[in-house]
């Protein structure tokens, strides 16, 4: 071999040992919560998302209840003012984003008027492309047991769907799985918001959080030049 050549080994191994780099997942948890639970879950969600590496905005929809209503319920109204602070949801909080959390909690087993308003908002977008290939996930709470958790996330995903969006549930990916026991998303049973989310539950969503910002990793790794 001649002097300054390179072995087709030596550039083989090279290659192998180049460092991977990751892109920058942005990502954004859209919630509505009267009393709180979803809030917490929420919180739990972009903390996790966070510490997993990503870019993360949380943001709340509009409520659209009447001030009275909101008044008539002692913690309904705390809530409300408690999270002034948060920022409400925009179409260009789901533009930025490669990742979408949506919490939500039941309403007859679907989700609530106020988000599913803010999703009816979303045409200028879909209707460009621009959430094709987001990456989606969805978590909820119920007031009763069996109270439509399941059936809410799944009503969440038929919009995805139209979206052409990527659905990543949780499945029984982790071993917290198996203890909070719903593969569709978090949920969490709050009996009219007096039962905040417990440990179990909040593993659950920091491990969905955790698992959606991974696969949006890996997929956006996959679209690099």
């Amino acid at each position: 071999m001649s002097e300054g050549a390179v072995s087709q080994e030596a550039v083989s191994e090279e290659a192998v040992t180049e460092p991977v780099v990751n892109p920058v997942v942005n990502a954004v948890v859209v919630y509505y919560s009267a009393t709180g639970t979803v809030f917490a879950l929420a919180k739990a969600a972009a903390a996790a998302a966070e510490k997993a590496g990503a870019e993360v905005r949380l943001r709340k929809v509009r409520e659209l209840a009447p001030a009275e209503a909101i008044a008539s319920s002692e913690g309904w109204a705390a809530h409300a003012a408690a999270t002034q602070y948060v920022v409400e949801a925009s179409l260009e909080d789901l533009e930025w984003a490669d990742v979408l959390l949506f919490g939500t909690p039941t309403r007859y087993g679907n989700p609530t008027a106020q988000m599913r308003q803010f999703i009816d908002t979303t045409g200028p977008l879909w209707s460009r492309g621009l959430l094709v290939d987001k990456i989606v996930s969805s978590f909820t709470a119920s007031s009763t047991p069996h109270g439509g958790q399941e059936s809410t996330i799944l009503a969440m995903n038929n919009t995805f769907y139209h979206w052409g969006a990527i659905i990543v549930p949780p499945g029984y990916a982790d071993p917290v799985q198996f203890r909070s026991g719903n593969p569709y998303g978090t949920s969490h049973t709050s009996d009219n918001g007096t039962i905040p989310p417990g440990d179990v539950q909040l593993e659950a969503m920091a491990f969905q959080a955790r698992r959606v910002v991974e696969v949006a990793t890996a997929f956006l790794r996959g679209r690099l030049p």
